[in-house]
């Protein structure tokens, strides 16, 4: 069995943050991801570009140089991983978490390939494994899908999407360009407004001139081997069909978060409790980081916002080591 001062689940950014934040202060750490690294990451599109300016993705003030202003997905992932291993990291790839258990003031934390005791957990798991689901007859049929990848694989095929932010409108404009016939389903009256700013008028002239056809206060209600049916303002109407995109977001994994012991809030929001000033939960030696501290509103934080987490934790464990 392994001991250390901090195991850290997840890799992704403010994982690593974490873990490189534990190594300046010399405390023993690993880092377990059930992936690659930066696996959320690595999930997303493959054209992705980032909301966000390369400088404020950086963390420890290791300098990002991309391309552009806005870096891509391909240039985040080799920032994040020569960030790993220039500073030689000790991070498990491809190992899952199954159990965490607290004893008194110990934590044993059951992987599957390995066991660790240790005082102090950060949990910095993302929301980005577990999709919203829309529940509705033939979403578990194999022409749908909750995640997008390369639009070539839906050229020359008729293509719906649903959803009205980023992911969803990223998706559609691609695979139009790649020869799709794309149809949009947004439940709300209008594209998302936090649509990034240099993609939304692409996408409403793209719909103003018929070359993307969409569907507003509209829902699939029927996903058929062929076809899909949807509601609109207009009455109820079929549409033949090949694949489906369904973009709809996606959420922490609350279920792990209770059987830790953290407490939620009762509302949607499903807001974890947790100390600002420390990230610590009210398990005490439990730390959340990252974007799962925002529950369901998974808007609220961001890479850029979220680096200063790692300093408050480990400034949290160091203070607890010395008292």
């Amino acid at each position: 069995m392994n001991q250390f001062d901090i195991v850290i689940v997840g890799g992704g950014p403010i994982g690593i943050a974490c873990g490189l934040e534990a190594k300046k202060n010399g405390l023993t750490y690993v880092i377990i991801e059930k992936g690659p690294i930066v696996n959320s990451l690595f999930n997303y599109p493959i054209n992705m570009q980032f909301f966000s300016s390369s400088d404020l993705l950086e963390i420890d003030n290791i300098p990002f140089i991309s391309k552009e202003a806005k870096p891509k997905r391909n240039e985040a992932l080799e920032y994040y991983r020569r960030i790993v291993t220039s500073n030689d990291l000790n991070i498990n790839l491809f190992e899952k978490v199954e159990n965490v258990q607290k004893v008194q003031d110990v934590f044993k934390v059951v992987t599957d390939k390995n066991q660790y005791t240790t005082k102090n957990v950060i949990v910095a798991t993302g929301f980005y494994d577990l999709p919203n689901l829309i529940d509705i007859p033939g979403e578990d049929l194999d022409k749908v899908s909750h995640y997008y990848k390369d639009p070539h694989f839906y050229a020359s095929q008729k293509l719906a999407v649903i959803g009205g932010s980023n992911s969803a409108i990223d998706a559609a404009l691609e695979c139009y360009r790649k020869g799709a016939e794309v149809t949009l389903i947004i439940r709300e009256p209008e594209v998302g407004r936090r649509v990034k700013y240099w993609v939304r008028p692409d996408i409403v002239n793209r719909i103003k001139e018929g070359s993307i056809k969409a569907y507003f206060n509209a829902n699939v209600k029927e996903i058929h081997p062929f076809k899909i049916v949807v509601d609109t303002p207009e009455g109820t109407i079929e549409l033949e069909n090949d694949f489906v995109l369904a973009l709809t977001g996606y959420k922490p994994n609350f279920a792990f978060l209770e059987k830790l012991g953290i407490h939620l809030s009762d509302d949607d929001k499903r807001l974890p409790q947790y100390n600002q000033e420390t990230m610590e939960t009210n398990v005490d030696g439990l730390y959340l980081a990252g974007v799962i501290c925002g529950g369901m509103e998974t808007h609220k934080w961001f890479i850029e916002n979220s680096r200063i987490h790692a300093p408050l934790i480990i400034n949290s464990i160091v203070t607890k080591k010395m008292v």
